[in-house]
């Protein structure tokens, strides 16, 4: 694969980038007239967990890295709202939604953890 980058060394990254394409394939099922509007945002979501992820890694500054984290946590709490409307209207069912939820609480608490470590740098 070659030159890896410190952020794929993160576990947080790397779970992040699996729930993108989670997300991605989960929503290939969605009816059609909500692509542009759930389809568009929870992918959306679901990349910039990762992307923020990425960019904070590779700040200079503790502080820095913990708004670029902050905006991933942010961008996960959105998708797990999107995916509990997306179970209200039936478009996933409730196995499905229990792994967004389980593994955006998993990636919640490594964010969290990341964020203390940054902060202990300070």
């Amino acid at each position: 694969m070659g030159i890896i980058f410190n952020f794929e060394k993160l576990d947080v990254w790397q779970r992040s980038k699996d729930l993108y394409c989670f997300i991605f394939k989960l929503t290939n099922n969605y009816p059609t007239e909500e692509k542009y509007n759930l389809i568009s945002q929870m992918r959306r979501c679901a990349l910039f967990v990762s992307s923020n992820i990425a960019e904070g890694s590779a700040r200079q500054t503790s502080k820095d890295k913990n708004h670029f984290y902050t905006m991933a946590y942010s961008s996960l709490m959105e998708l797990v709202n999107q995916a509990i409307i997306s179970f209200e209207f039936k478009f996933v069912n409730e196995k499905e939604l229990t792994k967004v939820k389980d593994e955006s609480l998993i990636i919640a608490k490594m964010l969290s953890n990341l964020k203390k470590s940054n902060q202990d740098n300070l």
